[in-house]
C-alpha cells in the first residue's frame, strides 16, 4: 500500500543549478584575465630571480626600477584576485558539491585549497604591518623560505589540478589555452625588453666634466650632478630605520657641513682664501667631497655667493644617501676617493601622496633585496670604505706649494696595528682582531627597526642594528647644540681608552738618576729640599689608531698634574687660565702643526698646513713617558699627594675665539671662555710620605699587572729613543724590559731585542730572541720572525731573511685563524721583503737569469705595497731603481716622479721649525727629544692661589641652533 502511494506521489525533482551560471562565468572570465596577466608577470619575475641564482654573485643584482614596477603590479594583481577567487570558489562549490562526477568534485576541492595557499602565502610575503613574516637570524629561520617556495610551487600545482578538474568534466577548449599561452609569452618578451627602463634622469654635469670634482677625489658614476632631493631623503629612510635614523640625527656625520659652527668658520676661510688667490672657490672642493656632500654633488658648492646658512643643502650634512649611495671605493688614497651614483628607488619613493607612500613602503618590505643591494654593499663593512674620508693628504691645488702633504690617516695606522690583526710588529695584540672600524665605532644597539638582525647566537629574543651615532671623541659639536645625551655618549666612549700610571720616581731630578719603581703599595719617603723626577706612563688600550688622530691640531688633549700638600697646591702643570686656556707648558698629546712661515695652524686652515713641529700622538698598543720635575719644600712636613689626569677637550680656546669672536686676531686677549666639556679619560693618584718620624701613608696597590707596568714604561722610553732622544733613554728602556723578563714574560726579551737592534747590537739581538721563544707562552712568532729577518738582512744572510719575511706574510696556522690575524697586508714587512730580494739580485750579477728572477720578485713585492698604499715612498723609490736597472726608463721615470711627489721637503721644514721654536718657548720646550715638565713653574695657571676660570652664562657662550 505504502509502495503504491509512493509511486503515485513521487518526490519533487530538484531544480537544476548550473555549476557555473552566467554571472559566475563573467567572474570566471575576469579571474582568467587577471591570471593571464599575472602569469606573464610571474614568468618575467621568475626569469630575473633564476638569472640571479645562476650568476650567484652576491654583489650583483638584475632587479631594476622596471622590475620593481612589475613586482608592484604582481602584488596589485594578487590582491585584486583574492576576493574574486574566494567568491567564485565558494559559489562554485555550493553549486557543484553534489554532482555525480565525484572525481571532478574532489579535484575541485583540492584546486580551491591550492588557490587559497597561493593567495595566503602571497599575503604573508608582503609583510603587511599586521603580520610581518621575517626570515632573519635564528628566530623562525625557515618560515619565510617555506612561504616563498610554497608561493612559487603551488601555482604550478594549481595549473595541473585545473587540467585534472576539467578533464573530469566538459571538454577542454585547447585552442583557447594555446592562445592564452601565446599571449603570456608575448607579454613576457615585452617585459624583458623593457627590463632596463627606468625614469631616472640625472641633471646635467659641470662644463668641466670630471674635473669638476677636483681636488677632491670623489666622483659621480656618470660625471653628472645628482639632484639634491635624491641626496636629502632622510625622512624616507626614517620609515623603516627609526633607530638608525635617531642615531645618525645626533651624530657628527649629520653635523659635518655648514651646520657645524667650527667647521663653518674653517671652510669659510678656505673658500675666502681660494677666491682671493685663484678667483674661484674650487680649491675648497677638497673639503666638500667628504663634508659638504649635498651641495657639492648637486652643483651648488662652487657658487662664490653660496648661502652657507640658508641654502637648503647647506644644513644637510652627511645624509643617509650620501654614504649609502656610494657604489665603489676607488682606492685607499683617501680625500673622498669614492664613486657615488644616483640610486634607483622603488616606483613611488618621491611621491607625497600617503597612499602611494604606503604602497612604496610595502614594496620595500615585500621585496627588500633590491633596496638592500642598492644601499648596503659588501664593501661598506670594510675599513677601506671608511678610509675614503678618514685618510687625508693636502694637494697642490689647495696649498699651492706641493702636490702631496700627509694629513690625518686613520686607515694605514689601523691597518699596520696589532688591533687590526694585520700588523706584525706591534707591542700588544688583542685576543680577537677588530676586523673593521665598525667593530668599535658602530657598536650593536638593540632595535625593533625593520632592518634589525639577530647578531648574537645566544640571544634569539632580541634584534640589533649597528649604532649610527658613530661614537668617537667629538664632545664639542653636541655640546654647542645643547645635546647633553650625545655629549655624555661621546664622553663615555672616551673613558678607558687610555690609562695613566704614576710608575716611578728618581731622586736627583734628572733622567740619569736611579729609578725607584714600580710605585705602590710601597713608596719612598721624600727628602726636604731634594729635587725629584716623577715618571708617568700613558698607554693606549682600546684604540686601533694613534691617539688622538682626526683634527689633531685643534683637539686639546693634555696631562693635568697636581702636587698638593694638604689642601695647598704647591705644584701644577696643565692648569686652566681665566678663559679656560690650558697652560701652554703642559704636556699635550697632539700634533703642533705649522705653516711654511713657522706659524701654528690654529684655525683649522688646511690650505696652510706644512709640517709638524712635534707629533705627540700615541700609537695603538703603545706607551708614552711624561717626566715631571719638582722640589720638596724645605719646610714640608705633611705628605705630598700627586694626582695626574689625562684630559680631553674639543676644541682649544684659541680656536673657539676665532669661531665665536668674528673680530679676533691672534695674540689679542681672549674674549670667549672655553666652556666646552673636559673629559677625564684616565687618572692616577699617589701619596708620598716625607722623611722623618711619624709620616706613614697608605696607598692602594696599582690595578695594572706589574710586568705590564714595566713593559709600558720601557715602550715609552724606547719610543723616545726611537725619535732621536739621548741614548740614555734606550739604556733605561733595556733595563725596564729586563725587569719584564724577570717577571716571566716573553715580552721582556722580545722588546729587549728591539732595543739591541736599534743600537746595532746584532749578536745580542739574536741571543735575546732565542730566549723569547722559550717562554710559556712564547713571544709571537710573527714578531720574532720580523726581528730575525732584520738581523739576517743586516748580516747579509739574505736567503734566511727572505724566509723569515715570507713566513710572516704567507704562513697560516691555528692561532692566526682563531684570533682573526692575517699579516699578508703588513706592507712594512712586504717592503723589507722587496728590498731583500733586490739586494739578493745584486749578488747574482754573474747569473742574469737568476738575477732577473729576484728582480721580478722584488717588483711583485713593491707592487703589492702600492696596491695597499699607492702613496708609499719606499715602494716608489725602489721601483724606480729596479726599472732603471732593467732598462725600462719610462716606468723608472714614473716611479722617480712619484717618489719626488711624496718625499717631504726637509730643507723647507727645517726653516719653518726654526722660526716656530724661536717664536714659542713652550712649544720649543715640548719639541725636545726628551722633555722634562716643571711642576713648580712660576706663573703656572691655578698655581699660587690662582682661581680656575669662571663658567660663562648661556648668554655669553654662543650656541649652535638645534
Amino acid at each position: 500500500m505504502n509502495e503504491l502511494a509512493h509511486a503515485n506521489n513521487p518526490a519533487p525533482r530538484k531544480k537544476y543549478v548550473r555549476a557555473i551560471g552566467p554571472r559566475l562565468r563573467i567572474l570566471l572570465y575576469f579571474i582568467f584575465g587577471l591570471v593571464a596577466i599575472l602569469a606573464a608577470n610571474s614568468v618575467y619575475l621568475s626569469a630575473i630571480s633564476f638569472l640571479e641564482w645562476v650568476k650567484s654573485d652576491p654583489n650583483a643584482t638584475y632587479q631594476t626600477w622596471f622590475y620593481m614596477v612589475m613586482f608592484g603590479t604582481h602584488l596589485g594583481l594578487g590582491l585584486l584576485l583574492v576576493l574574486p577567487v574566494v567568491i567564485f570558489g565558494l559559489v562554485h562549490m555550493r553549486n557543484a558539491h553534489d554532482r555525480p562526477n565525484r572525481r571532478a568534485v574532489k579535484v575541485g576541492y583540492l584546486l580551491f585549497a591550492t588557490s587559497l595557499v597561493v593567495l595566503i602565502t602571497g599575503l604573508l610575503l608582503t609583510r603587511i604591518d599586521i603580520f610581518q613574516l621575517k626570515n632573519v637570524g635564528l628566530k623562525n629561520p625557515h618560515a619565510r623560505n617555506l612561504a616563498y617556495w610554497a608561493h612559487v610551487i603551488t601555482p604550478l600545482v594549481a595549473i595541473w589540478l585545473y587540467l585534472l578538474h576539467r578533464l573530469a568534466g566538459p571538454r577542454i577548449k585547447w585552442q583557447v589555452g594555446f592562445r592564452w599561452t601565446a599571449a603570456v609569452g608575448v607579454a613576457t618578451v615585452g617585459m624583458v625588453l623593457l627590463h632596463s627602463a627606468h625614469p631616472r634622469k640625472n641633471q646635467v654635469g659641470s662644463v668641466e666634466g670630471k674635473k669638476y670634482f677636483e681636488p677632491s677625489l670623489a666622483r659621480t658614476a656618470s660625471g653628472n650632478f645628482i639632484p639634491a632631493r635624491t641626496l636629502m631623503m632622510d625622512s624616507y629612510c626614517l620609515n623603516c630605520h627609526q633607530d638608525a635614523y635617531n642615531g645618525w640625527f645626533h651624530s657628527a656625520h649629520r653635523f659635518s657641513s655648514f651646520n657645524n659652527q667650527p667647521y663653518l668658520f674653517s671652510v669659510r676661510e678656505t673658500r675666502r682664501v681660494a677666491l682671493k688667490r685663484d678667483g674661484n672657490v674650487k680649491a675648497a672642493r677638497w673639503c666638500a667631497g667628504c663634508h659638504d656632500v649635498v651641495p657639492f654633488f648637486s652643483g651648488a658648492f662652487d657658487d662664490p655667493n653660496f648661502d652657507d646658512v640658508n641654502h637648503p643643502t647647506s644644513q644637510a650634512g652627511i645624509t643617509c644617501t650620501a654614504c649609502h649611495a656610494i657604489t665603489r671605493v676607488n682606492s685607499t688614497r683617501g680625500n673622498g676617493d669614492y664613486t657615488i651614483d644616483e640610486p634607483i628607488h622603488y616606483p613611488f619613493a618621491y611621491r607625497t601622496n600617503r597612499v602611494l607612500q604606503y604602497i612604496n613602503q610595502q614594496l620595500v618590505k615585500a621585496k627588500p633585496e633590491f633596496h638592500k643591494k642598492t644601499f648596503l654593499k659588501p664593501f661598506m663593512r670594510t675599513t677601506e670604505y671608511c678610509s675614503t674620508c678618514h685618510k687625508v693628504s693636502i694637494p697642490g691645488e689647495l696649498n699651492h706649494y706641493k702636490d702631496f702633504l700627509r694629513g690625518q690617516n686613520h686607515y694605514d695606522t689601523y691597518l699596520l696595528s696589532g688591533v687590526s690583526g694585520h700588523g706584525a710588529r706591534s707591542f700588544y695584540y688583542p685576543e680577537q682582531a677588530k676586523q673593521n672600524c665598525a667593530a668599535c665605532h658602530m657598536p650593536l644597539k638593540e632595535s625593533s627597526d625593520f632592518g634589525a638582525n639577530f647578531f648574537d647566537s645566544t640571544n634569539t629574543a632580541s634584534r640589533f642594528i649597528h649604532s649610527h651615532l658613530f661614537p668617537g671623541a667629538n664632545t664639542g659639536i653636541p655640546y654647542l647644540r645643547n645635546d647633553t645625551n650625545t655629549t655624555a655618549s661621546q664622553q663615555e666612549f672616551l673613558k678607558g681608552s687610555l690609562r695613566v700610571d704614576i710608575f716611578g720616581i728618581k731622586e736627583g731630578g734628572s733622567i740619569d738618576h736611579p729609578l725607584t719603581a714600580p710605585l705602590r703599595p710601597q713608596v719612598p719617603k721624600l727628602k726636604r729640599g731634594q729635587r725629584y723626577l716623577l715618571e708617568v706612563v700613558l698607554r693606549t688600550l682600546k684604540l686601533g689608531h694613534p691617539f688622538t688622530q682626526g683634527t689633531v691640531d685643534s683637539n686639546e688633549v693634555w696631562v693635568d698634574a697636581k702636587l698638593k700638600a694638604g689642601g695647598r697646591m704647591i705644584g701644577q702643570s696643565g692648569g686652566l687660565g681665566a678663559h679656560g686656556e690650558v697652560d701652554p707648558w703642559a704636556h699635550f698629546v697632539n700634533v703642533y702643526m705649522l705653516d711654511r712661515d713657522g706659524n701654528r695652524i690654529d684655525r683649522r686652515n688646511p690650505q696652510d698646513i706644512f709640517t709638524p713641529l712635534y707629533n705627540h700622538q700615541i700609537p695603538p698598543g703603545a706607551g708614552q713617558v711624561v717626566h715631571y720635575e719638582f722640589v720638596v719644600p724645605e719646610n714640608q712636613n705633611e705628605p705630598l699627594t700627586v694626582e695626574v689626569k689625562l684630559q680631553y677637550r674639543k676644541f682649544d680656546t684659541l680656536y673657539l675665539n676665532y669661531v665665536f669672536d668674528t673680530n679676533y686676531v691672534k695674540g689679542a686677549p681672549f674674549t670667549v671662555t672655553n666652556d666646552l666639556p673636559v673629559t677625564t679619560i684616565a687618572a692616577d693618584k699617589i701619596m708620598f710620605p716625607i722623611e722623618g718620624p711619624g709620616t706613614v701613608v697608605t696607598n692602594e696597590d696599582s690595578k695594572i699587572i706589574p710586568w705590564q707596568r714595566w713593559n709600558d714604561y720601557g715602550i715609552g722610553l724606547f719610543s723616545e729613543g726611537n725619535v732621536g732622544a739621548e741614548k740614555g733613554e734606550l739604556i733605561q728602556a733595556a733595563q725596564a724590559f729586563e725587569q719584564v723578563e724577570k717577571l716571566g714574560r716573553a715580552d721582556g726579551p722580545l722588546n729587549l731585542a728591539r732595543v739591541y737592534f736599534k743600537e746595532g747590537r746584532l749578536d745580542d739581538t739574536v741571543e735575546t730572541l732565542q730566549r723569547a721563544v722559550k717562554f710559556d707562552p712564547p713571544a709571537p712568532r710573527w714578531t720574532v720572525a720580523w726581528l730575525n729577518g732584520l738581523v739576517n738582512k743586516q748580516n747579509g744572510f739574505l736567503d734566511q731573511a727572505i724566509a723569515e719575511f715570507r713566513s710572516i706574510l704567507e704562513d697560516r696556522y691555528p692561532e692566526l685563524d682563531q684570533r682573526g690575524f692575517d699579516f699578508s697586508q703588513d706592507y712594512e714587512v712586504i717592503n723589507e721583503l722587496g728590498q731583500t730580494y733586490f739586494e739578493r739580485a745584486k749578488m747574482e750579477r754573474g747569473n742574469p737569469e737568476r738575477q732577473n728572477e729576484f728582480l721580478k720578485l722584488a717588483l711583485e713585492s713593491f707592487d703589492k705595497t702600492l696596491a695597499l698604499d699607492s702613496e708609499n715612498l719606499t715602494a716608489h723609490y725602489n721601483l724606480g731603481l729596479i726599472y732603471s736597472q732593467r732598462g725600462d726608463e719610462a716606468k723608472a721615470a714614473y716611479h722617480r716622479q712619484e717618489h719626488k711627489k711624496y718625499l717631504p721637503d726637509y730643507n723647507a721644514q727645517d726653516r719653518a721649525i726654526s722660526i716656530a721654536r724661536r717664536a714659542d718657548p713652550a712649544a720649543d720646550h715640548a719639541a725636545q727629544a726628551t722633555v722634562i715638565y716643571p711642576l713648580q713653574r712660576p706663573g703656572a695657571p691655578e698655581l699660587n692661589g690662582e682661581s680656575p676660570p669662571k663658567k660663562l652664562s648661556s648668554a655669553d657662550q654662543p650656541k649652535q641652533d638645534q
